[in-house]
């Protein structure tokens, strides 16, 4: 036998990496017909104008690489986006790098700043690609739970958790998938450890303009001392209802914009080239398109939270994001994976499970996560199917796709 066959194909840091849930509940929902309320993409497409606009840059071209960091046009929209809605001045030559999507910014960024070795605060849930991203880095996680149903950021436990090796650390507000949005206490405690640890912040903002009721996006990058440490992460995929574009921006300091410019040029090079013209134009949208797309979400969210809520879910309506957290419990269930894979086959509605959000899966269990970027009739009809569910009964778990 060889070596190779003996250690086997995959990297071994890779070892408990396997298909993304997202992949494996998806296939449950095309298998049997189902509502799909599971994967975060919206059923209906974006803005018609932005999408003309691409159309017609697709036609008359160029339709060649782009810019490295981004074509100037998309990397100066940024730039006044930034300002615009967050008070913070980017150089769009040398602060701001455009992407195939925030998840390769991440990806691009951890491998670029993480070494062997060095730690990587996550606070846990946490979106799935941040652990693997740093696994591939042959980084160490050191995961923090967010604490109580108000899924709380607790500064002590993420003070203990910082050592000497720890390099990043890895923020996401409006978060995914409890839907917190960090208020201003917990943002000034982290950045007080990141100052005093020396340590870098990785913020994933892409749910940035999805924010409800009396909740405040704030960047941490614009309090004190924290921009010149702090990589920002957006996207145009939710809020623009544009995912499949894979268009995703790095905001940052030179040093740390370099880092990230180093990596991505030898993983995609550029973003799509034709398509980074209309999200410059998508980004310069009146003041009017944000508050609508916020006010249709959020519409949505008390839709899905009053139906779950009188099947008998245990719900905590989120504050920011398109997901809701429904607590299993009050229906007789206690198993999150079970639960999604035979959903599908039960009652014809796709959701997935939280637990693949955490390194200690025992935290997330007993939750199940619903989106609610769908049309309002979809999400009626997912509410009816699930109102069928059993109570009390066991669902057993269907071989995985």
């Amino acid at each position: 036998m060889s070596r190779t066959a003996r250690r086997g194909r995959v990297a071994k840091r890779l070892a408990g990496f396997g298909t993304t849930v997202f992949t494996e509940m998806t296939v449950l929902a095309e298998r049997h017909q189902a509502v799909n309320l599971g994967q975060g993409f919206p059923d209906r497409d974006g803005p018609l104008e932005i999408r003309e606009l691409a159309a017609e840059d697709i036609r008359r071209g160029p339709n060649q690489y782009a810019r490295m960091p981004g074509t100037l046009e998309l990397t100066r929209a940024v730039a006044d986006h930034q300002r615009r809605f967050r008070g913070l001045d980017y150089d769009p030559l040398d602060e701001i790098t455009v992407t195939c999507g925030a998840t390769e910014a991440i990806f691009v960024a951890i491998q670029a700043l993480c070494d062997p070795g060095d730690e990587v605060v996550l606070f846990e849930p946490f979106y799935d690609s941040y652990r693997a991203a740093v696994a591939m880095a042959g980084a160490v996680d050191r995961c923090v739970a967010l604490q109580g149903p108000d899924a709380r950021l607790p500064l002590e436990a993420l003070e203990e958790a910082i050592s000497p090796r720890t390099r990043l650390l890895v923020l996401n507000s409006p978060h995914n998938p409890t839907g917190r949005v960090l208020e201003m206490d917990e943002l000034e405690g982290v950045a007080r450890l990141a100052r005093r640890h020396d340590l870098i912040v990785l913020s994933d903002e892409v749910y940035e303009h999805l924010v409800y009721d009396d909740a405040v996006h704030r960047s941490i990058a614009s309090l004190d001392g924290m921009r010149e440490r702090t990589l920002v992460i957006s996207s145009a995929g939710k809020t623009f209802s544009l995912t499949g574009w894979k268009i995703g921006w790095a905001c940052g300091p030179p040093e740390l914009s370099r880092a990230v410019r180093l990596v991505h040029q030898f993983a995609t090079f550029c973003a799509p080239a034709p398509l980074q013209p209309a999200i410059a134009r998508a980004l310069a949208l009146p003041n009017a398109f944000y508050r609508d797309l916020a006010a249709s979400y959020q519409e949505r969210r008390d839709l899905l939270c009053d139906g779950l809520r009188e099947i008998g879910f245990g719900v905590v309506p989120p504050s920011g994001s398109y997901f809701v957290l429904a607590d299993l419990r009050p229906l007789g269930y206690t198993d999150d994976v079970a639960f999604c894979r035979q959903l599908p086959a039960t009652v014809g509605v796709a959701a997935i499970p939280p637990s693949a959000f955490t390194a200690d899966t025992s935290a997330m269990r007993h939750f199940v996560r619903f989106a609610f970027c769908k049309r309002r009739e979809v999400l009626e009809e997912g509410l009816h199917r699930l109102a069928a569910l059993p109570r009390g009964e066991p669902i057993l778990t269907e071989t995985p796709a």
